[in-house]
C-alpha cells in the first residue's frame, strides 16, 4: 500500500500593518502617508517535514484587507494539491490560477487578483524551496534551464522573446555559474539605499543619514523628489553634502501629471543631476517613458515598481522606453513572471535593479537578482538592488547589508516567513499594537 500524499490542508491568511507613517519612513510625493503593510499568507500541509509555504503582497496601509480578501478567493484551488506534484512543477498552479475564468474577470493578470496570485505563488515557491533543502536563489540557478523555461509563461511574449530564445540565454548563463556562485557567497550583491532619502525626513535628517549611508559601504542614494521644484533642489544639494563625491545619486520623481503636463522627471535632472530617475509618468505610459528618456538623456530611466505584469515589461523594452529594469517580488504574479521579466531584460540587454523599498521586499528581491548574476546575465555590473534599513527583525530570515552588499541567503527558502510575535502584535485591527493604539485613542 503507497503512503498517502502529503497536501496542503490549510490557507490562513493575516491583514498586517506597520505604523511607519508616524516617523514618515517611506514618505514620497505620492504616498505622504505610508503604513507598509502585507496581505499575508501561510500555506498549511500535512507533509512529515513540516514545512509550511510563506508569502505576502505589499501594500502601504488602508485597503491591505481588500488584498488579504484577494488571497482568501484563491484557497479553493490550494487546498487538497499534491505538494510533490506541485513542488515538481509549480507552473501548473500559476496556470490554474491565471486562467479561472471568473476569477480573470477581475484582471486579467492586473490589480489586488495578480498581486493576490502573486503572493500564494510565492508561497508555493517558498514551500518547495524548503523541501529541497536551498535557498530559493539557489534552487533557480542550479536548476535546469529546461525545467526554467517550462516555468515560464510565453503568452503574449513571442514577438519578444520565445521559449528557444530564452532557453538558449539560460545555457549560455551556465558556464561559470559555480565561480559566480562562490563569488556570491564570499562578497554578497551590490546594493543601493533609500533610506536617508524619504520625502517627510529634513534637511538636517537626509544629510545625516546620507553619511551613514557612505560611512556604511553605499556607493548609490536615492532620493526621492516630485512634490515641489525648490524643495528637490535643496535637498538634493543636502544629500550631495552627505553623500560626499563617493557614488551616485538617483532621483525617485513618481508619475503625478499627464504625459502633457511638466513631468517632475524633468524637474530631478538639472538640480541634483542623478544618475537615473524614477518611474516619471504613469507606469502604464510606454510611449511617455519613451518621449521622457529622449528628453533627459544622458540620465536613464528606471521603472517596474508599479509595472502590472510581464507584457507591460515587454513593450516598455521594445518602445526602448527604459534604462533600468526595477522588477518587485510582490506586484506582478510570482517567481514564474519575474522569471520571464529578468529573461526579457536579458534579451534586451538592459540591467535589472530591483525595487525593494517595502515590508520583506528585499527579503524577497535578493534571490531573484542573485539567480539573474549566478545563472542569466552573469555580471552585477550597473545592478544594484535597493534597501531599505526598517522593519527586517520581523522575519526569521531577514537580510544581511555587509559594506553595502546584500550577503547571500543561506537557509531553505524565499526569506519569508515572518516572526509569530510580529504577525500576533501587528495584525490589524486586533493585534496587540493596534488594539492598544485604540484604546489610546477613546481615552484620549
Amino acid at each position: 500500500m503507497s503512503p498517502t500524499p502529503a497536501r496542503i490542508t490549510a490557507v490562513d491568511t493575516h491583514d498586517i500593518r506597520f505604523p511607519t507613517s508616524r516617523e514618515l519612513d517611506g514618505s514620497d510625493a505620492m504616498n505622504p502617508d505610508p503604513d507598509y503593510s502585507a496581505a499575508y499568507v501561510v500555506l498549511r500541509t500535512d507533509a512529515a517535514d513540516g514545512h509550511e509555504g510563506h508569502g505576502f503582497a505589499f501594500t502601504i496601509g488602508r485597503g491591505n484587507e481588500v488584498q488579504v480578501a484577494a488571497i482568501e478567493a484563491l484557497s479553493g484551488h490550494l487546498i487538497g494539491r499534491d505538494l510533490e506534484e506541485l513542488c515538481a512543477d509549480p507552473s501548473t498552479l500559476n496556470r490554474d490560477l491565471i486562467g479561472d475564468s471568473q476569477l480573470r474577470w477581475l484582471g486579467p493578470e492586473k490589480g489586488v487578483m495578480h498581486m493576490a496570485i502573486g503572493a500564494v505563488v510565492n508561497a508555493v515557491w517558498d514551500l518547495g524551496a524548503k523541501r529541497a533543502g536551498l535557498p530559493l536563489w539557489r534552487l533557480l540557478a542550479e536548476a535546469e534551464p529546461e525545467w526554467i523555461v517550462r516555468q515560464v509563461d510565453f503568452r503574449y511574449l513571442t514577438d519578444a522573446l520565445t521559449p528557444e530564445e530564452a532557453l538558449t540565454l539560460l545555457r549560455r548563463g551556465r558556464p561559470g555559474a559555480e565561480e559566480r556562485t562562490a563569488r556570491l557567497v564570499e562578497s554578497g550583491y551590490p546594493a543601493y539605499t533609500t533610506s536617508p532619502g524619504w520625502l517627510g525626513y529634513d534637511d538636517e535628517k537626509l544629510t545625516r543619514l546620507a553619511a551613514e549611508a557612505v560611512a556604511d559601504g553605499f556607493r548609490q542614494i536615492k532620493l526621492k523628489v516630485g512634490a515641489d521644484l525648490d524643495d528637490d533642489v535643496r535637498r538634493g544639494r543636502g544629500a550631495r553634502s552627505g553623500r560626499g563625491p563617493a557614488g551616485r545619486l538617483a532621483g525617485a520623481a513618481p508619475p503625478r501629471g499627464a504625459r502633457d503636463e511638466p513631468h517632475p522627471g524633468h524637474h530631478a535632472r538639472p538640480p541634483s543631476d542623478p544618475y537615473w530617475i524614477e518611474e516619471p509618468t504613469s507606469p502604464d505610459d510606454i510611449l511617455g517613458h519613451a518621449a521622457i528618456r529622449r528628453a533627459v538623456a544622458p540620465v536613464k530611466v528606471a521603472t517596474g515598481e508599479h509595472v502590472q505584469n510581464r507584457i507591460v515589461f515587454k513593450q516598455l523594452l521594445q518602445a526602448g522606453a527604459l534604462d533600468v529594469v526595477q522588477i518587485d517580488a510582490a506586484r506582478v504574479g510570482g517567481v514564474p513572471e519575474n522569471l520571464a521579466i529578468l529573461l526579457l531584460a536579458a534579451k534586451f540587454g538592459v540591467p535589472v535593479c530591483p525595487h525593494a523599498g517595502g515590508v520583506g521586499l528585499c527579503e524577497l528581491v535578493q534571490h531573484l537578482s542573485m539567480f539573474d548574476y549566478v545563472a542569466l546575465s552573469g555580471t552585477t555590473e550597473d545592478r544594484v538592488i535597493e534597501y531599505v534599513d526598517h522593519l527586517h527583525d520581523h522575519f526569521l530570515d531577514p537580510v544581511v547589508i555587509r559594506e553595502g552588499r546584500y550577503t547571500a541567503p543561506t537557509a531553505p527558502g524565499f526569506s519569508a516567513a515572518m516572526r509569530p510575535g510580529s504577525l500576533a502584535r501587528y495584525t490589524y485591527p486586533g493585534g496587540a499594537f493596534w488594539a492598544a493604539d485604540l484604546r489610546k485613542e477613546q481615552a484620549e
